[in-house]
């Protein structure tokens, strides 16, 4: 810290007005009387000991997605239920739901010996829909966003005389969610500094700001939202209920239009502040919590920890205790691909670049010789010009800010570069796409090599390569496996066979040529 210069000094907990005091009592009793452990159970508080030492400040996960549905939603459905007269019961209940909050109702449904139809999006992962189904629910398909269906669900409920359970705008709900508070504050009797609570609808946060400002108000609560679902926190800041015209959903489970009435009174005069994340801080946020617990959140579920990173980099704090809701972990297998993609990126560890270089013998490996010992994540190329190359590289990096040291180290080098780290074109589709059909790759032959993943692999292949042979076609991604999988085209001469198949015995690595496979013909020549 430069002399002279303050020390960050952490935000301190708002100062609560008369009403916000008024409204956390009046559902202090509310939690403390909620019926919840019928169905749910106390979950841990557990420490993030890897994040914690990289963060220099202590993180605990409140595990919520060890819940028996694997989400807190059962809390407030439960509680909601159990309250109902017999003869509403009797005639069954009805929801609309991401799939979180659908598994609570079915259930609480199953254990009060009801019926539960259930509306949900048509986006909703399968894993949720059949985990409703296997409870016993009913399960209804509607529209793209929660929005859609709720509204859907209010016609069936009007015409089949069912109870509708709300997922966030109701009063037992919310205090039956606010439950998760109590056990935090039961469980951590020391300094607490923040809780970090994802937000779709309100329900969470809203218990847990009126529990913990209730009995210890010098915890600052701060809400999470993703940057393309951030209802609640465009209509705390314009003082009204704002509806989005869409949603992302990515992460799902906080994918809603328009939140709640009673949550947006609760949230706007309790909860302290804001987190906006977007979604490769997400990602990132999941393998962070996997390093640590080896448990796989949804990515609702990974708001709060990708939320206290980025606090933590904003104030510059050290030494504080912080808590993250892992608020779900109904993730769909097939999203892992994503997510491991992109975790990279938000975890600032891999840049992207477009670098053209001379079409010209040497000068593919004279570029990568420039990489020096980092580690090549990505390497895309495909010969289309003769005087010029265009490749597309991924390079591991341990801060944003490399990025642009390593393309001005490119440009001092004579190899125009563009930085494509922060481009969504480039991260979504551009990578996969690089290649094609190219008029100027004569006599090329096409192989596929494997050879042990570490440092340097790529360069000892390349440094093997007789110079009178061009590479016209060059695809490698670092999967994160043992070994390395590499696609290459190279143009053989005509009468340079005999020494080019002695190039290949030589280089001990396992290969495969490609060169009669239709896909080729099709695609590439």
């Amino acid at each position: 810290m430069p002399a002279g210069k303050p020390e960050p000094v952490a935000p301190a907990a708002r100062t609560l007005s008369p009403k916000g005091r008024r409204v956390a009592a009046a559902y202090l009793q509310r939690v403390l009387t909620a019926r919840v452990y019928d169905v749910a159970r106390e979950t841990p508080l557990e420490p993030a000991r890897s994040l914690s030492r990289r963060l220099a400040n202590q993180v605990l996960l409140k595990r919520e997605d060890q819940q028996p549905v694997f989400s807190f939603k059962l809390r407030g459905a439960y509680n909601k239920m159990v309250q109902l007269p017999a003869e509403a019961l009797a005639r069954g209940v009805i929801c609309a739901s991401a799939g979180n909050h659908a598994q609570g109702v079915a259930l609480a449904a199953r254990r009060l010996n009801c019926r539960a139809v259930i509306v949900m999006p048509v986006t909703t992962p399968r894993l949720k829909i059949d985990a409703v189904q296997a409870l016993g629910g009913e399960v209804v398909l509607q529209g793209d966003s929660y929005s859609d269906a709720y509204g859907h669900a209010l016609e069936l409920q009007k015409t089949q005389s069912l109870t509708f359970v709300h997922p966030f705008d109701d009063e037992h709900v919310i205090a039956g969610q606010g439950t998760v508070a109590m056990e935090i504050l039961r469980q951590h009797q020391g300094p607490l500094d923040a809780v970090f609570v994802a937000i779709g609808g309100g329900g969470l946060i809203s218990g847990v700001a009126a529990y913990i400002k209730a009995v210890r108000p010098e915890v600052r609560v701060i809400g999470v939202q993703t940057v393309d679902s951030d209802a609640m926190v465009q209509s705390v800041r314009r003082g009204r209920r704002v509806t989005l015209t869409d949603v992302g959903l990515f992460s799902d489970g906080t994918a809603v239009k328009l939140v709640g009435e009673e949550t947006f009174r609760i949230t706007r005069e309790l909860v302290d502040d804001f987190v906006v994340v977007d979604t490769d801080a997400v990602c990132a946020a999941i393998k962070d919590v996997f390093q640590d617990t080896r448990s796989i959140l949804e990515p609702a579920g990974a708001l709060g920890v990708a939320a206290i990173k980025h606090y933590v980099a904003l104030h510059r704090i050290k030494g504080q205790t912080l808590v993250a809701i892992t608020c779900g972990a109904n993730m769909n297998f097939d999203r892992l691909r994503f997510v491991a993609e992109r975790a990279e990126f938000g975890e600032q560890r891999e840049a992207l670049f477009a670098v053209t270089i001379p079409e010209e013998r040497g000068s593919f490996k004279r570029f990568c010789e420039l990489l020096g010992p980092r580690s090549v994540t990505e390497f895309n190329y495909r010969i289309s010009d003769e005087k010029i190359a265009h490749v597309f590289v991924g390079v591991s990096i341990h801060k944003r800010d490399e990025a642009a040291r390593i393309a001005r180290h490119f440009q001092k080098q004579g190899f125009a570069t563009v930085d494509l780290t922060d481009d969504e074109l480039a991260k979504e589709h551009v990578r996969h796409m690089v290649g094609g059909r190219s008029e100027l790759a004569r006599d090329e032959r096409l192989f596929r090599f494997q050879f042990p993943e570490r440092p340097g692999a790529l360069m000892r292949f390349l440094a093997a390569m007789h110079p009178g042979w061009n590479i016209s076609l060059f695809h490698y991604r670092n999967q994160g496996a043992d070994y390395g999988r590499i696609l290459v085209g190279i143009q053989v001469p005509p009468g340079d066979e005999a020494a080019f198949d002695e190039f290949l015995r030589s280089l001990a690595y396992p290969f495969t040529e490609e060169s009669a496979n239709p896909l080729v013909r099709l695609f590439l020549k």
